[in-house]
């Protein structure tokens, strides 16, 4: 293992220290509980909120109070930010993609939108095991509260997390991604893994803090061990900061002060009254006296909580080992868009969707059954086997009883094409129905268009359907770009329009 992570790494900074974590990813005590988890906790399985939860403050940067609502989602709709002050009401997705600035904090923008400093919000999700979210915010940015995620980990906790009927689907890496900027020196690296976990390294230059390193082995760790971490600044950073007008939102009680130059009473009596202490001093360790850590390690902690903030941009949950060696945002999503770029080429590689009989399905016939009004003749979905905000794959196994092959080409049976197209739009019909909320929906076909049969169907056949939203679904009206797959092979394609309509 030693040999193997000197020859793989790229660059020879930092090379001793990635030598030891490497060999020992976690010093630190594991505690026996932790996390969102407990025994009856499937990790294979999507997981929302039971209830919507608040909590209110103001935002570091922007000074702005803003109210911050979690509630839940169904499966499938991954996490989403909405600014319900603004018209319209816009929703941003957490996708890397649409991030825009990072230069303090990370900063999403879409749809008219912006929505900042969503990092500590989405690492307290990602470590209680909450897959699916609508994060209601009527400000431009997250409450920093105390500079950390463990309010928002108590808010989760307050709600309470439950399973939902839907498998959750893992993307597992199975090559090294490096991601290197040689002007910040940084290294980052996601390597094969059979689960989700994190080692970070930071070094400033700094006598304070000299070179940390913190671990995540099992994310069920979080809670315990990375959500409580502050953010962290140095004092001639707050400095430049206060000078520039630029954390508006700034407090005593949000952030850790290091102190690794000389200051002259002149500067201690301006932050005793910006930090309105009685009292302001430098610790011996060299950390301004407005909090006690938490950790000796903190400062690497917290990068860790960013790492996995800002990783949730992927839009996929991951099995790889992730080491980050001086990480910070832009990193951190520069980092992120490499990861899904790989999981994009590499299912696009495979051509169709991975279909494994033996994986439980997000969605059964007795889920289907309940959704949708087709029966027997015509209910042509077995089952579904992934499901996102844009996209659906079912499954439909052909065999020699179908009633179609008695009359068409007996001796030769073919199904028929209309009853392929006929079970995308039954595929579509789901998905669409799923995203339309609560009630009792059907869809009607609107048009079909660009339809090409390319391979004949057959029994003993396996088609795998796959339907994915063209354009977001807009007064009712869906677009869907629709494909059949046997063996490997596309059999049909077609663009289709349905309209949902309410019960």
């Amino acid at each position: 293992m030693l040999q193997w992570a000197i020859w793989q790494w790229p660059h020879n900074d930092y090379l001793v220290l990635l030598i030891f974590v490497v060999m020992n990813p976690i010093i630190e005590k594991k505690p026996e509980t932790a996390g969102s988890t407990s025994a009856g906790f499937n990790p294979d399985k999507q997981h929302t909120l039971k209830s919507p939860v608040s909590i209110s403050g103001t935002g570091l940067h922007t000074g702005v109070m803003a109210d911050l609502t979690f509630k839940p989602a169904i499966p499938g709709f991954g996490f989403q930010f909405q600014r319900v002050d603004l018209p319209g009401q816009p929703i941003i997705k957490a996708d890397c993609d649409l991030v825009t600035d990072v230069s303090r904090g990370t900063t999403l923008e879409s749809n008219g939108a912006k929505v900042s400093t969503i990092e500590h919000v989405l690492a307290a999700l990602v470590g209680m095991g909450v897959d699916n979210c609508l994060i209601e915010i009527n400000g431009p940015e997250m409450p920093i509260m105390d500079g950390s995620s463990e309010p928002f980990v108590e808010l989760i906790e307050e709600s309470g997390v439950i399973e939902q009927d839907a498998a959750k689907l893992w993307y597992s890496i199975d090559e090294n991604i490096y991601h290197y900027d040689e002007a910040k020196r940084v290294e980052m690296v996601a390597m094969p893994a059979i689960e989700y976990n994190i080692t970070t390294l930071i070094d400033f230059n700094s006598p304070v803090l000299g070179t940390q390193h913190a671990g995540l082995k099992h994310i069920t760790d979080f809670k315990s061990e990375i959500a409580p971490c502050r953010t962290f600044c140095f004092l001639h950073e707050l400095e430049m900061l206060l000078d520039n007008n630029l954390i508006k939102g700034g407090d005593v009680n949000n952030a850790i002060v290091i102190v690794d130059k000389p200051v002259d009473e002149k500067v201690m009596l301006r932050l005793k009254q910006i930090f309105r202490k009685e009292k302001i001093e430098v610790k011996s360790e060299g950390y301004l006296n407005n909090l006690e850590l938490r950790f000796p390690n903190e400062p690497a902690r917290h990068k860790l909580l960013d790492v996995v903030g800002d990783l949730a941009l992927i839009g996929y949950p991951i099995k790889a080992k992730i080491i980050a060696n001086r990480p910070g945002h832009s990193s951190n999503v520069e980092f992120a868009k490499k990861i899904k770029q790989y999981i994009k080429k590499n299912r696009h590689t495979k051509g169709v969707p991975v279909y494994n009989p033996s994986q439980p399905p997000v969605y059964d016939y007795k889920y289907i059954e309940k959704k949708l009004p087709h029966r027997f003749p015509f209910a042509l979905v077995d089952k579904i086997i992934e499901l996102s905000d844009t996209h659906i794959v079912g499954i439909k196994n052909v065999t020699f009883n179908e009633w179609f092959f008695q009359g068409h080409f007996p001796g030769n049976p073919v199904m028929p094409g209309v009853l392929q197209v006929e079970a995308l739009a039954q595929c579509g019909g789901i998905l669409a129905i799923n995203l339309s909320g609560e009630g009792q929906y059907d869809t009607y076909f609107l048009k079909i268009d660009n339809c090409k049969f390319k391979q004949m169907v057959r029994p003993g056949d396996t088609m795998i359907l796959k339907m994915e939203l063209v354009t977001p679904i807009r007064r009712g009206i869906c677009e869907m770009r629709g494909t059949v797959y046997v063996g490997g092979k596309v059999t049909t394609e077609a663009d289709l329009v349905a309209q949902i309509v309410k019960k």
